[in-house]
């Protein structure tokens, strides 16, 4: 009585692949068909083999590709790794959900009951994370180790001040105008991952792009230029200024996943300590202005300069320690117009082209080009020409009379 094992040995599998050599058949397919029809008994342990043509194929292809060593069998390369998220993501996760949990009779935190909260909270889906895994993943980790859960959420931070930085948007307290509405504010901040320091924050009335550049461009004079950034998936964070300015800074941009607390850990943080520090210590406020002054003094006084249990050190010092790596923007016109939208247009054989419903010259010669404009989208006061990554010049509004008074006088 003859059996059947999946995993036969390697002395068995080239034996298969010599086998496909003399094997009756006008082409390789069909002689790896012939092959698969047939079965292979071993000598030595008298087990019988039969394989499907797929995995006879397979084998061949691998062994023309690498040789002799692909046949050996295998296992996954990321066997004992994590693909939809790490440990320290989920680390940052329960340090955010564990307060808010409480314990059962003999001390401990129900693991069923701190999955659920993840996934009703919107910190993991169970696409990211089933049930078992969550728990594979405590356990090999230590998870719930106060100490280890430190330690991992370290390892989650960068190596040096401004290799990255968070963003996000908090709804600040409303302001009663002179008219006797209420508006309502909204923070904007960042933060530098390895130091924890916020390199800018600021209340504006609207959450909308133009006030996320503005923030951003205050922040870059301040802290320097980030080498990439990790913004929420808010419009103000995929507008086309914002893409358009990383890629023109060489700033590499990425979003957090959709409703993905954990990956916004740090910056969530600041936030919980802000409400918690400042707006219950300071409730009414007259203005916007007034509102910013003291949230400026506070950021840089009693956050920035104070000691942060996360990195053992003051958020300052630390920033300061990588001084020699970071790289301040210039105040000039090219910095300037980094925020600006780019559209394209084409040049007319009359060297203008058509933008704002007007008509405007290229301040140099090129009839018949694609040229990039950009442009302030709010302000549209002025347009700067580009033209293969190169400035050309600002256009200058078209000016039929005055033109057809140019042209009579060379005539």
């Amino acid at each position: 009585m003859t059996t059947f094992n999946k995993k036969p040995s390697l002395e068995m599998r080239l034996r298969v692949l010599s086998a496909i050599d003399y094997a009756p058949g006008d082409s390789i397919r069909q002689r790896i068909k012939e092959v698969a029809s047939h079965i292979f008994t071993d000598a030595q342990t008298n087990i019988s083999y039969q394989f499907t043509w797929r995995t006879v194929s397979t084998w061949l292809y691998r062994f023309k590709k690498e040789g002799i060593t692909t046949l050996d069998n295998k296992t996954r390369r990321d066997k004992n790794s994590y693909r939809k998220i790490q440990p320290n993501e989920l680390g940052e996760a329960i340090n955010e959900v564990l307060p808010t949990l409480g314990r059962s009779k003999n001390g401990n935190i129900p693991k069923m009951a701190l999955y659920r909260q993840l996934i009703k909270q919107g910190y993991v889906q169970r696409s990211q994370l089933s049930q078992t895994s969550f728990y594979r993943m405590v356990r090999n980790n230590d998870l719930l180790s106060p100490e280890q859960s430190k330690k991992l959420r370290l390892s989650f931070a960068m190596q040096f001040a401004n290799e990255l930085w968070q963003a996000d948007t908090m709804y600040g307290p409303s302001i009663k105008q002179a008219d006797g509405k209420w508006r309502k504010t909204f923070l904007i901040a960042f933060i530098d991952d390895a130091s924890r320091l916020i390199t800018h924050g600021e209340f504006f009335y609207a959450d909308n792009t133009v006030n996320m550049c503005d923030a951003f461009r205050t922040a870059l004079f301040k802290r320097g230029k980030p080498e990439r950034l990790y913004f929420d998936n808010g419009s103000n964070y995929t507008s086309k200024e914002i893409l358009q300015a990383c890629l023109r800074l060489n700033i590499h941009l990425s979003h957090a996943p959709i409703r993905d607390g954990a990956a916004k850990g740090k910056i969530e943080r600041f936030f919980r300590g802000f409400r918690d520090r400042f707006l219950v210590e300071n409730k009414d406020f007259t203005t916007l202005e007034e509102l910013n002054d003291k949230t400026h003094h506070w950021i840089e006084n009693e956050y920035n300069s104070q000691y942060h249990s996360g990195i053992g050190m003051v958020p300052l010092d630390r920033f300061t320690l990588d001084h020699t790596r970071i790289t301040f923007l210039h105040d000039d016109e090219t910095t300037e117009e980094v925020f600006f939208v780019e559209e394209n247009r084409k040049v007319s054989k009359t060297n203008v082209f058509s933008i704002n419903s007007q008509k405007y010259e290229c301040p140099v010669d090129l009839r018949g080009k694609t040229i990039q404009v950009r442009f302030n989208r709010n302000i549209r006061d002025k347009f700067i020409v580009y033209f293969r990554d190169k400035r050309m010049g600002q256009a200058t509004l078209l000016d039929l009379h005055f033109n057809a008074q140019h042209r009579m006088k060379e005539l």
